[in-house]
């Protein structure tokens, strides 16, 4: 602090010129006008394309009903959309591999937020606020040896 600072104001002063701008998030879209995003929860990953559309839903090469049969796992893959009130504005195509249904859909849900934050930045705040951009990152804990599983014991017996 080479200057002396004398009121508030100084100090104002002195940190806007040192502390820089927010980063500035901005569309970002392939050559066929599609937003490319990559999802992850447990053992599963998605990759999400989102192009404007008709609302269409296509996971696998199969429509989202015949995939995700149980609903609670259709309503955790709308979610995003509902929060940002774009449902049925989007065609979403996505291709999902490793564990459950359960961290397939959760995979699913995490790569449509980011899709949809990088097709509308805008929408980033709300995404956010719904926690939908965080990566779980709970995962199985893996077997030890000497153990029945990841931390059960094997039974004991006295003789």
């Amino acid at each position: 602090m080479a200057e002396n600072i004398q009121s508030l104001s100084d100090l104002g002063g002195a940190i806007n010129a040192v502390a820089p701008d927010a980063p500035k998030h901005e569309k970002k879209v392939d050559q066929y006008g599609r937003a490319y995003a990559t999802g992850k929860r447990k053992d599963a990953v998605a990759r999400v394309w989102i192009r404007p559309g008709s609302g269409r839903i296509e996971i696998n090469k199969r429509a989202l009903e015949v995939y995700f049969a149980r609903p609670v796992l259709r309503m955790i893959l709308q979610q995003p959309l509902d929060v940002v009130n774009r449902k049925g504005q989007y065609d979403v195509t996505v291709t999902v591999a490793g564990g459950g249904l359960s961290g397939q859909a959760g995979a699913v849900r995490h790569g449509l937020s980011k899709a949809l934050t990088y097709f509308e930045p805008e929408l980033r705040g709300a995404l956010k606020k719904g926690g939908f951009l965080t990566r779980d990152s709970r995962v199985v804990e893996r077997k030890k040896y000497g153990r029945a599983k990841a931390r059960r014991s094997f039974q004991f017996s006295k003789r």
